[in-house]
């Protein structure tokens, strides 16, 4: 299991409208296809205008794969020309789990 962390840098103040946007664009859409949002968040505190999404993944084959399906989706892609002006920088980190810690989650909803 592996989980993919993606940090999003807003333009000053611009957080809310991506959320906003995201929330009625991108979210039914990343959730059919990604499947596991393990979190969503907005920075409150540190660096600002930042929005931080987690999705979890049985491996990279299936990250792979999944990612394949949402850029494919014509939806998503009219989505991300309207939310790039948007950002500032994206960034993209696998975590893996600890030894000791049992990750767990929802069945995706394509399953």
């Amino acid at each position: 299991m592996i989980v993919e962390q993606r940090t999003y840098t807003t333009h000053p103040g611009q957080w809310r409208a991506y959320l906003a946007l995201y929330e009625a664009k991108g979210l039914a859409i990343q959730q059919r296809i990604l499947g596991r949002m393990v979190g969503y968040y907005h920075c409150d505190i540190g660096e600002m205008n930042q929005i931080v999404h987690l999705w979890a993944y049985e491996d990279l084959n299936e990250r792979s794969e999944r990612r394949g399906r949402l850029l494919a989706d014509a939806d998503f892609r009219a989505y991300v020309q309207e939310m790039l002006p948007l950002l500032q920088k994206q960034e993209s980190r696998i975590l893996v789990p600890a030894p000791f810690f049992k990750p767990q989650w929802q069945p995706p909803a394509s399953q």
